[in-house]
């Protein structure tokens, strides 16, 4: 590891940088953004990069789980509040086609400091797993060839990990997904008819099972995100003639993964509106629209 990078870390663990800054680094030292995190992966840095300073201000616990999808084993970031006997709202966070990374442990950490136990699956385990590609041009590669049907049979068997949760209320399990990762947060909804609610960030629609969602699901989609976006009204219509709880927001000037603070094309005022309406949409009871 080169001896800049070393020095950043522990600035960022000291307290003396934030996590943007010290990301922004290992950005420009690796060459870009998929670069950065498939290092922290595979360096093993990534499960213990919390500052000292984050971590008691956020006060969660965090761990590496695994458990059961057929015959797969599956490695996920589990991250809750801490202390208390309460049970809490659960929540699946999905990560987008780079694999599970900083950013989205980050997120996760974030829900859990916001009264979630919130878990991110490691859906590469079933090509042994994120720190194990060798390149972000691998991670990407073997994303892609990971049958669709495959990843939201994981996430099924996370869902039924969560419910077996002592610290989790089983009634109020959601799924939020970025990108790769929301279509199959909206797939999810179409597997599982217990889930509490659904959350997409600019991803597509599941072109088959709409009919079989029973909880409500919420979009978020960026303005000059094109490809995606154009869909939205085509999505809202089919889900009303089903009788589906739909809603979606689309954010000006933003652009596909806005919501990702360590990208290029983070934008803050649309991501930090983004959070606030996930966060309410996920604490909403009742019917939402």
């Amino acid at each position: 590891m080169r001896q800049d990078m070393i020095e950043k870390v522990e600035m960022y663990r000291r307290g003396l940088i934030d996590r943007r800054e010290l990301m922004k680094s290992i950005i420009a030292a690796t060459g870009g953004y998929a670069a950065a995190h498939l290092f922290l992966e595979s360096s093993g840095l990534a499960a213990t990069l919390i500052s000292s300073q984050e971590a008691q201000a956020s006060n969660v616990d965090a761990e590496t789980v695994h458990y059961a999808s057929g015959d797969v084993e599956v490695q996920a970031y589990l991250a809750k509040p801490k202390g208390g006997d309460a049970k809490h709202p659960g929540v699946i966070v999905i990560h987008e086609n780079r694999g599970l990374n900083e950013h989205i442990r980050d997120v996760t950490r974030r829900f859990a400091s916001e009264g979630f136990v919130a878990m991110a699956p490691d859906l590469l385990s079933r090509a042994g797993g994120t720190g194990k590609m060798v390149s972000p041009e691998a991670a990407i590669a073997a994303i892609g060839q990971l049958p669709p049907r495959a990843s939201v049979q994981d996430l099924q068997a996370g869902y039924a990990f969560l419910e077996k949760s002592p610290d989790v209320d089983p009634a109020k399990i959601s799924s939020v997904g970025f990108c790769w990762g929301g279509w199959r947060s909206f797939m999810l909804a179409t597997m599982v008819p217990t889930l509490h609610r659904a959350v997409v960030f600019y991803g597509s629609t599941p072109t088959e099972g709409l009919q079989n969602i029973q909880a409500p699901v919420m979009a978020n989609y960026a303005q000059l995100d094109y490809r995606i976006t154009g869909g939205a009204m085509a999505t809202e219509k089919e889900m009303k003639e089903l009788g589906k709880k739909f809603s979606y927001y689309v954010y000006p000037n933003a652009n596909h993964a806005f919501f990702n603070d360590t990208g290029d094309r983070y934008s803050p005022d649309a991501a930090k509106l983004a959070w606030t309406r996930t966060l309410e949409f996920l604490r909403s009871s009742g019917s939402a629209t």
